[in-house]
């Protein structure tokens, strides 16, 4: 079990203030790693980084927007003087809204590739300079059941469209960075609890309990489910994994 240990290393998290990203960083804290916290909310933010000390843990925080070149820049630098390094990325921040494609606002559209896509790039280009001045390194992308199959909730065929590119760079990227130790993999998750969710619980109990009721293993995800995933992937557990995309959905896209 040992090689499922994190000890020494750094990690950064991307949309860690809150839901899946919260859970994944608590878990990598939790396998030993030094976390920063990386979001647009503040308060968030200091919630999590208050979590993961309170629990013996080490982590920092930055409130950077993913699409902007020179914050993330900055950030990274900011993690190797806080941090010591730089030797995991989960890619996690995301956006999306809901409007049916021939109604979408050119705006809806920009933001969600600026978030989802660029955010995605900017990052991973970023912290592969640093991985590859380290000898190497673990980059795990979050992207979505959604950018595999036809998303049957519909009305945001534009975040499935920018899920389908993370899972298309995750898959070149690792083959490029290869000669680097870089692994990139990627996480496809289904429907999972989180604030949106419960959102749409109290807003349409029917749909609700119908989206659950299409999921063979009967539940959404919870963000335990992710953490053990992302640990994986960041630890030597999967050294030989690169250009993978696991697919977290209780079996939805298997039927």
């Amino acid at each position: 079990m040992a090689s499922f240990r994190l000890d020494g290393r750094a990690s950064l998290v991307t949309g860690a203030g809150r839901g899946l990203g919260r859970a994944m960083a608590l878990g990598l804290a939790q396998a030993g790693s030094r976390v920063m916290l990386v979001d647009v909310d503040p308060d968030g933010l200091a919630d999590v980084e208050t979590e993961i000390r309170d629990a013996g843990g080490q982590a920092a925080s930055a409130v950077v927007d993913v699409g902007e070149e020179k914050q993330v820049e900055a950030c990274m630098a900011e993690t190797v003087r806080r941090l010591g390094g730089l030797r995991v990325l989960v890619n996690n921040a995301g956006v999306t809204s809901r409007s049916p494609f021939e109604d979408l606002a050119q705006e809806d559209w920009d933001r969600a590739v600026r978030v989802n896509l660029t955010g995605t790039y900017l990052c991973s280009k970023h912290a592969a300079r640093l991985m590859m001045a380290q000898g190497g390194g673990s980059i795990i992308n979050i992207a979505s059941m959604s950018g595999l199959v036809g998303n049957r909730g519909g009305d945001n065929s534009h975040y499935c469209a920018t899920k389908g590119g993370v899972i298309a760079l995750t898959r070149s990227l690792a083959v490029e960075w290869a000669r680097h130790k870089i692994r990139v993999n990627a996480l496809a998750p289904g429907y999972c609890m989180t604030p949106m969710t419960d959102r749409l619980k109290l807003r349409d109990p029917a749909f609700y309990q119908e989206l659950i009721g299409r999921v063979p293993l009967g539940r959404f995800g919870t963000g335990q489910d992710l953490a053990a995933a992302v640990v994986y992937l960041a630890s030597d557990a999967s050294a030989y994994v690169s250009g993978s995309v696991l697919v977290i959905d209780g079996a939805y896209t298997a039927w």
